[in-house]
């Protein structure tokens, strides 16, 4: 595969054996200069900039950009007015930053269960989820798929139940041929960290379903703060509305962001001709199942397969192998910090047991590709001898 423009070289051991890496196409490096000289690196007008080619690039009015994809979530729920006592029903296959997102606001969550085929929370399960007490239901858009709420969606508006989705591996990703995620009118939040679809080297997107909320998510990131720093620069004083915190997305990462938007095409592109020649590369591969994305619509984030028998020992045997494999995730209603919370989802213990991610990211080729499928196959003959 050819790119558009030259990238900076990997460090040794980038690909087969690295599970994720970021990769640069280059002007990274002189917009990052750019804005480290320009001497303002907290938000500034590189932040704004980018915001607005984020929101250009979605289909949507506003953005607002955070420091992370955990800030963007604990931020959208705060503005969402999930207060503390409050439910929010999120899946235990997640990551555990969407859970201390929720714990941050002082409101409960609610784990919830997965479709064993998508692994994402889907309408069935938020059905079963739901109590008196929910306020809102995090969908997780696991590997960057994106999920239909239509079939509860009724019944979440009449009880004036919010969603936010947490599409942390989801940017790029489509709903239909009409509109990406973040474009429907959901709350919805975004990573734009180290190994996502697109990386500001740090940060996180909110997009906010009003010009109302986008303010309040703003005096939310900025310590309740309404007016911008350089408005701020003319003023003897300032007010300050309320409860805020200190998470803007620092310049510096909205540079990294501004290099790599113009070359999201191309990772759209190269991310789902990897998943593809995964899949071609495992298929006939016994005992072992990859986990679909739906690739014409997603832009993924992640290759996971599943292994009903021997994952730990395939597992270790890939890493002695020198293959980056990785699990995504532990579920965290097993977790001891979430213990108070625990109940019944066989189906994400049954997943948390056979989940494994291979190695994906835009440094690997085919032929890495094909090395990871021959130690896989190697490494499933071996535990079976």
């Amino acid at each position: 595969m050819t790119t558009s423009a030259t990238p900076l070289a990997p460090v040794a051991g980038a690909g087969a054996g690295a599970g994720a890496r970021p990769f640069l196409f280059g002007p990274e490096d002189y917009a990052l200069l750019t804005a480290l000289h320009s001497g303002q690196y907290n938000h500034s007008a590189v932040c704004d900039q980018f915001e607005a080619q984020v929101a250009d690039f979605l289909g949507v009015s506003d953005t607002v950009a955070v420091s992370s994809g955990t800030a963007a979530l604990h931020v959208a729920l705060l503005a969402a007015g999930i207060a503390p006592g409050d439910e929010v029903v999120v899946p235990s296959f997640t990551f555990c930053a969407t859970v201390q997102a929720v714990l941050a606001t002082g409101a409960i969550p609610r784990f919830a269960d997965i479709d064993p085929t998508t692994l994402c929370t889907e309408a069935a399960q938020v059905t079963e989820a739901l109590t008196p007490a929910t306020r809102a239901v995090i969908p997780v858009l696991y590997a960057g798929r994106a999920i239909d709420l239509s079939a509860v969606r009724a019944e979440l508006d009449r009880r004036g139940i919010a969603v936010i989705e947490d599409a942390a591996h989801a940017f790029g990703s489509a709903h239909d041929a009409a509109r990406r995620v973040g474009a429907t009118g959901d709350l919805t939040c975004f990573s734009v960290g180290p190994i996502k679809n697109l990386t500001c080297g740090q940060g996180g997107m909110i997009i906010p379903r009003s010009p109302e909320e986008a303010a309040v998510c703003r005096a939310l990131r900025s310590l309740g703060i309404t007016d911008t720093v350089t408005s701020r620069a003319d003023m003897t004083s300032y007010p300050v509305t309320g409860f805020g915190l200190r998470v803007q997305m620092p310049s510096l990462n909205a540079a990294i962001g501004l290099a790599q938007l113009p070359h999201f095409p191309e990772i759209e592109q190269r991310r789902r001709h990897l998943w593809r020649s995964y899949a071609a590369a495992l298929e006939g591969i016994e005992g072992v199942d990859l986990v679909d994305v739906d690739v014409a619509s997603t832009v993924p984030h992640l290759c996971a397969v599943r292994v009903p028998q021997h994952r730990e020992e395939v597992f270790g045997a890939l890493r002695r192998l020198g293959i980056g494999v990785g699990t995504h995730y532990p579920p965290n209603h097993l977790q001891p910090a979430f213990a108070s919370w625990h109940r019944s989802l066989p189906v994400t213990e049954r997943i948390g047991r056979e989940v494994m991610t291979l190695p994906f990211h835009l440094y690997l080729d085919d032929s890495d590709i094909a090395q990871v499928a021959d130690a896989l196959r190697h490494a499933l003959a071996q535990v079976r001898l």
